[in-house]
């Protein structure tokens, strides 16, 4: 198998669950509509994979895991929802698809993230209740994703990231750390997660949390780059935004070929964490470090 099958076999799975988690939740139609609609629009589901991963790579359960896993998706989701909206981003497409806002209307698409956003805490604690993992290890996963989630982490991060369009002159030490709070808290929140969620010992959550840090910031750093050289049918989303709206980016601080290069380093830095490790899972990791740069060479 494949690295792109093994990563779309595991997806499938995640996509399976996401089907019905929203399913006998007494949530109005036209919402749940709208909340599935962005919910099940596809994707590689990066984060609730990282739990799975990280959570079998230490000995976890995966289909305990998987309610926590769903409710990364979810909040990632709500993020995507709202970053489209006419006053954040404006972007009228996402995933190949009209934006929620467009597919709805605005107030629907603010709902369903709303939405989205409460329902991954009812996941959360479903991990607990109905699958049985221990309520101290779940406590402490929804303490770390809550902190990443938050203002001290993903929504501050968008409202740095909105502060900053059209600056001029900004450092690259403080693009850097709304990246971290912006995209790298929650890829973070998900490979601790997934270490926490399997009772793994304090160093192999360190080294999860350390791997997580540097694929994020690998990930923004591409992300940039195929913001200038992707196309909008590959990523499913308009390419060439950042320049249009005035953000600054690694690109346009360092340059396409630097930028390239920094993230293979990042991507090279968070291997050292697994070193230690053996297995099918160990490897996945490993492959989907390499994955991440390997989409701009």
């Amino acid at each position: 198998m494949t690295f792109k099958e093994d990563l779309g076999r595991r997806a499938a799975l995640v996509e399976a669950y996401l089907v019905g988690c929203l399913r006998d939740r007494n949530i109005p139609a036209r919402l749940l509509a709208s909340m599935e609609y962005s919910l099940l629009a596809g994707g590689k589901r990066l984060r609730p994979v990282l739990v799975l991963a990280w959570n079998g790579l230490l000995g976890g359960d995966a289909d305990k895991a998987m309610p926590f896993a769903a409710s990364m998706e979810c909040i990632h989701t709500y993020s995507l929802i709202h970053d489209d909206l006419p006053a954040m981003d404006d972007d009228d497409l996402r995933r190949g698809r009209p934006s929620n806002h467009k597919q709805f209307d605005e107030a629907t698409a603010i709902l369903a993230g709303d939405g989205l956003l409460t329902e991954a805490f009812v996941l959360m604690t479903e991990t607990c209740l109905v699958k049985g993992l221990p309520a101290e290890r779940v406590l402490r996963a929804i303490a770390v994703l809550a902190r990443a989630a938050g203002s001290g982490g993903m929504v501050g991060g968008q409202a740095v990231d909105m502060e900053l369009t059209g600056r001029t002159g900004v450092p690259l030490d403080e693009l850097k750390k709304m990246h971290a709070m912006k995209t790298g808290a929650l890829l973070t929140a998900a490979c601790e997660c997934g270490a926490i969620l399997a009772g793994a010992a304090e160093s192999d959550v360190d080294n999860a949390r350390r791997f997580g840090r540097k694929i994020g910031v690998a990930f923004q750093i591409v992300d940039d780059v195929l913001d200038v050289v992707g196309d909008t049918a590959t990523l499913g989303k308009p390419v060439g935004s950042d320049e249009a709206m005035g953000k600054t980016t690694y690109p346009s601080l360092l340059g396409l070929d630097r930028s390239k290069t920094l993230a293979r380093e990042y991507v090279d830095e968070a291997l050292t964490n697994l070193s230690g490790y053996f297995g099918c899972e160990q490897e996945f990791l490993w492959q989907l470090a390499r994955y991440i740069v390997d989409r701009v060479y």
